[in-house]
């Protein structure tokens, strides 16, 4: 019998990136052979996304001896797959966090979101990581009673946080820098950008190889069990590990390695399809300014222009344990619904893939054992999160734990059912959601 993990990785050829326009875009591939026979270190990571490639880096740099476990390949999962937008602040807005958690919890949020930014900007320039990374997301609101939230929006975010990168766009500047006739305004964010999302957990698999760690794919976890002597040694097809401290950096591809975390993430599924390169006027006339564009709706349209000009558009996503059999058309409903000149255009990529998500959509940081950390749930916002989440891990496992300790007081709760109720539960919400931006509610 299939577990969930085992039914989440059957939409993909195991061992191989999906025939993403990423993957046909990726400047080198791996070739980290599979763990063979046992192992021991001081740090065993399980999963070679953004938070493990991250982690192992820092650990590495610190002088640890790290192992890194990925079951396919690096950047495999949503790392690999994703928007690619390195966007500012949290998932959730500052004045909701100011409302749930004081405002001294959220101007720390907000300032560990400044470093998750500045962390990837100096990765990518320290490593010379070859990704694209092109500056600005603009924030598009799809209702016009939204346009006044994100003027407020950004005046709390200039005089409360002093943050200067960000400026309200109007009804009429909007159209002209979309080129779609569906959103009233938003606000653009120049100290946020998009980047090749699998180019830059590749980048950071070389930089955490070159500083010491040593990297394992096609090398499935199957088994976790501490040890007397308080470390821990981890299972694998093909070999074993034993190590004193363990991270685990599945995200949405968890499965029930370990039913604490899984019970307070839930894995969805979003989708992305890249069009046939436009020319210079044409792009231009898509998205005027090359930045990224994210919008208000609950099921979020994602979109932006790839580095020979195709239109990457995210849209559109689902809560079972499969992908669309047409992923193509699947997407482009919604990108017709934003860009309605490209009804007919020709369509070269689609893929899929899955992340995770947490009740209060902020990453669930936590010590499952004393030895055994995991940061995970980043709810959309996982370039720059998780990136940042990695460091984290690495400094509470060298003993600095104040940034660490900052994202796991928010106390995330479980999912209401744990990991055997919360799936019918997220799906009912979801499509109750899903339908309130058809109906335009």
């Amino acid at each position: 019998m299939l577990n969930s993990l085992d039914l989440l990785t059957a939409n993909d050829t195991p061992g191989q990136h999906p025939p993403s326009y990423y993957a046909a875009t990726a400047r080198w591939q791996t070739t980290y052979a599979p763990l063979d026979g046992p192992r021991a270190a001081d740090v065993v990571i399980v999963g070679a996304g953004y938070t493990g490639l991250s982690a192992a880096l820092h650990l590495a740099e610190r002088g640890l001896d790290v192992v890194l476990l990925e079951a396919n390949r690096v950047g495999w999962g949503a790392s690999g797959r994703n928007g690619g937008q390195v966007g500012s602040g949290q998932r959730v807005e500052q004045d909701v966090l100011e409302n749930r958690h004081g405002k001294s919890h959220a101007k720390l949020l907000w300032d560990l979101a400044e470093d998750s930014k500045a962390l990837v900007k100096d990765l990518i320039a320290r490593h010379e990581i070859a990704c694209d990374y092109t500056p600005g997301i603009l924030h598009a609101d799809h209702r016009k009673s939204y346009v006044e939230e994100s003027r407020d929006h950004v005046e709390h975010l200039r005089l409360t946080y002093g943050y200067d990168q960000i400026r309200f766009v109007d009804g009429d500047e909007i159209g002209d820098m979309v080129g779609s006739p569906k959103y009233f305004g938003g606000s653009l964010d120049m100290g946020a950008g998009h980047l090749h999302p699998l180019n830059y957990a590749l980048g950071l698999a070389r930089a955490a190889d070159k500083a010491g760690a040593k990297i394992f794919e096609e090398t499935k976890v199957t088994g976790i069990e501490e040890q007397a002597s308080g470390g821990v040694q981890v299972t694998t097809d093909t070999g074993t590990v034993k190590a004193r401290h363990l991270i685990l950096a599945c995200n949405g591809y968890l499965g029930k390695l370990n039913r604490e975390t899984a019970a307070h993430v839930m894995p969805i599924n979003n989708f992305i399809v890249a069009t046939k390169p436009f020319s210079e006027d044409e792009a231009r006339a898509l998205i005027r300014d090359n930045v990224a564009v994210a919008d208000s709706k609950f099921v979020i349209n994602y979109f932006r222009l790839s580095a020979d000009r195709r239109l990457l558009f995210g849209g559109g996503e689902n809560y079972g344990y499969r992908f669309p059999e047409d992923i193509k058309s699947f997407v482009r409903r919604p990108m017709t619904e934003i860009y309605p000149q490209l009804a007919d255009v020709e369509i070269d990529y689609g893929w899929g893939g899955t992340l995770a998500i947490t009740p209060k959509r902020m990453p669930y940081f936590a010590r499952v054992k004393p030895n055994i950390l995991t940061a995970t749930g980043y709810s959309g916002h996982g370039v720059a999160m998780a990136t940042l989440g990695g460091q984290l891990l690495a400094e509470a496992i060298a003993g600095t734990a104040g940034r660490f300790d900052g994202f796991e007081r928010l106390n995330i709760p479980a999912f209401p059912g744990g990991d055997k109720l919360r799936f019918p539960l997220l799906v009912l919400a979801m499509t109750w959601f899903s339908l309130r931006d058809r109906l335009g509610i």
